[in-house]
């Protein structure tokens, strides 16, 4: 099973392919979409072209976005919204089933924890993958996170 997973945001998209194969899960591929300081218009479109290339390159079986939570910056949550609907539809165009899980449940299927901070989960996907160093922005490594949330999570046939 390849899992497409991503963490929406403006200014940094995080992404991640990983595979799944029994009870294991390695990581094939992963990223972060850079965005310029430019019309809002122009960002989202950047956003939608760069997910939509590399669902055709990585061709997934299934994508997983993580949902919105915002407890500090409500000024935030409309622009990164917009995001998460151009990321929505490219997946949607690509004919590839969608899931999404909370902060929460990211956290605590990855450390144990629902009150982990960004570091310890830096860490632990790392352990869990099995990587020379953690991924970095934190948006890559939040968005490998998310992709191994479903497989943990979700039971595949």
């Amino acid at each position: 099973m390849i899992i497409f997973g991503v963490d929406p945001g403006t200014a940094r998209v995080g992404w991640a392919v990983i595979e799944k194969e029994k009870q294991h899960i390695r990581a094939r591929a992963y990223g972060c979409i850079t965005t310029r300081v430019e019309a809002p218009g122009t960002r989202l479109a950047t956003i939608y072209t760069s997910i939509r290339a590399l669902l055709r390159k990585h061709k997934p079986e299934c994508f997983v976005i993580e949902e919105l939570f915002f407890a500090v910056n409500a000024k935030t949550v409309i622009p990164v919204a917009e995001a998460r609907g151009v990321i929505l539809l490219a997946a949607t165009q690509e004919h590839i089933p969608i899931a999404s899980y909370t902060p929460l449940a990211v956290k605590q299927t990855i450390s144990g924890d629902g009150r982990a901070d960004k570091k310890q989960m830096q860490r632990m996907v790392q352990l869990l993958l099995k990587l020379n160093q953690i991924p970095k922005p934190d948006d890559t490594a939040d968005a490998l996170a998310i992709a191994m949330t479903h497989a943990y999570t979700k039971r595949f046939i």
